[in-house]
C-alpha cells in the first residue's frame, strides 16, 4: 500500500494537542490516509482515536494502515458534522479537523479533482450522493455558475469562465476534468492563463466545494465540537484557504468572547520553510487551536433535545 499524502504540520499539531490523561479519546474528523491519527497513536500508547471520513476508498487505506493499533482506532464512515451532531456531550479530549483535500484524491481517486487529468468530472467525496461536478457544470445556469465560482474561490474572471462553459456545453456535454480545464484556460486573458497558478485552479476549488457542501459543514461542526469536547479539551483546525479560515477564526473569537473557549493560537500557526519546501500543500495551511474552558456551559448542550 502506497501512502501519497503527507500530513500537514504534524509536529505543530502534536505540540498543541496534548491529552490530559493516558486514556484519552481523540476524534480525527478528517482522517484521510491516517497520517495524523498514526502520529497520535504512536505517541500515546493508550489513546483511542475515532477516525471519520466520508470517502470509503481513502478510509479503507487508513484502516489498513492503522490496523496495527487494533481496537485503539475505530473508523466511522460519515461526514464529520453528522457524527458530531449525535456524539455524546463531553465525550472527547482531542478533536482535530484537517479541512484540506488529500493528495490521494488528486492522484488515486480517479474522480476528476485534478485539472491535469482526463478523468470524468465527479469530485464527490461521498460516492452515494447524486450531485457531482459534471451535473454542476452542465446543468447550472450561467449566473448560478458565475456566482458559485466567485463565492467559493474569489475568481475574478468568474463571469467570463461561466459564459464560456455555457457556450461550450451547448456544443456537447462537458464530461472530463481536462476538457473543462481547457475551456477555462481559453476564457481568460493570456497574462492570467500563463500566470503563477493554473487558471483552472480556483474554479476547480469552487466546484469541489459546491459538490461536497464543504463550507456549509464547518460552523455547525465546530458548534458541536465545543459541546463534545470535555472541559479542558482541545480543538484544532487546519484550513487551506481564506473562506475556511474566516469561518473558524470568527467562530472561535465569538466563543472566546462568551468565555466558552480559550484561544491558544493568538495568530494562526503556519508551516515552516522546510515543510513548505518538501510538502507543497502546507504552504497555504493555517492552524488554529482552542481549549474548552472548564466549568463553563457551551450553549449547545441542549441542541439534540430542543432541535435548536
Amino acid at each position: 500500500m502506497e501512502i501519497v499524502h503527507t500530513p500537514v504540520m504534524k509536529e505543530e499539531v502534536l505540540s498543541y494537542l496534548i491529552p490530559k490523561n493516558e486514556d484519552a479519546v481523540m476524534i480525527d474528523c478528517t482522517t484521510g490516509e491516517g497520517g495524523h491519527s498514526e502520529a497520535f497513536l504512536e505517541r500515546y500508547p493508550r489513546l483511542k482515536v475515532i477516525g471519520l471520513d466520508r470517502d470509503p476508498s481513502i478510509q479503507a487505506k487508513a484502516t489498513e494502515r492503522l490496523k496495527k493499533f487494533q481496537d485503539r482506532f475505530t473508523p466511522v464512515p460519515c461526514w464529520f458534522n453528522d457524527y458530531l451532531e449525535t456524539a455524546g456531550d463531553e465525550s472527547a479530549d482531542l478533536i482535530l479537523f484537517d479541512l484540506g483535500i488529500s493528495v490521494f484524491h488528486y492522484v488515486e481517486s480517479r474522480r476528476g479533482f485534478s485539472f491535469k487529468s482526463d478523468e470524468r468530472l465527479d469530485m464527490r467525496l461521498d460516492p452515494d450522493q447524486r450531485l457531482d461536478a459534471e451535473t454542476v457544470v452542465n446543468e447550472y445556469g450561467e449566473k448560478e455558475l458565475a456566482d458559485l465560482i466567485y463565492q467559493y474561490s474569489e475568481e475574478r474572471y468568474s463571469r467570463r469562465i461561466a459564459r464560456r462553459i455555457v457556450e461550450e456545453r451547448a456544443k456537447g456535454r462537458i464530461t472530463t476534468a481536462s476538457a473543462l480545464a481547457d475551456i477555462i484556460s481559453s476564457s481568460v486573458p493570456p497574462a492570467y492563463r500563463y500566470g503563477r497558478i493554473h487558471p483552472a485552479t480556483r474554479t476547480f476549488q469552487a466546484l469541489r466545494i459546491e459538490v461536497n457542501r464543504e463550507l456549509d459543514r464547518i460552523t455547525p461542526a465546530l458548534k458541536q465540537a465545543v459541546r463534545v469536547a470535555r472541559p479542558g479539551g482541545l480543538i484544532a483546525v487546519i484550513t487551506f484557504h481564506s473562506l475556511e479560515d474566516r469561518q473558524v477564526k470568527w467562530f472561535f473569537r465569538e466563543e472566546a468572547k462568551n468565555g466558552v473557549v480559550e484561544i491558544l493560537t493568538k495568530h494562526p500557526v503556519v508551516a515552516g520553510e522546510d515543510e513548505c519546501r518538501v510538502n507543497p500543500p502546507s504552504r497555504s495551511a493555517k492552524l488554529r487551536v482552542v481549549r474548552k474552558v472548564e466549568g463553563k456551559k457551551d450553549g449547545y448542550e441542549n441542541k439534540k433535545e430542543t432541535g435548536a
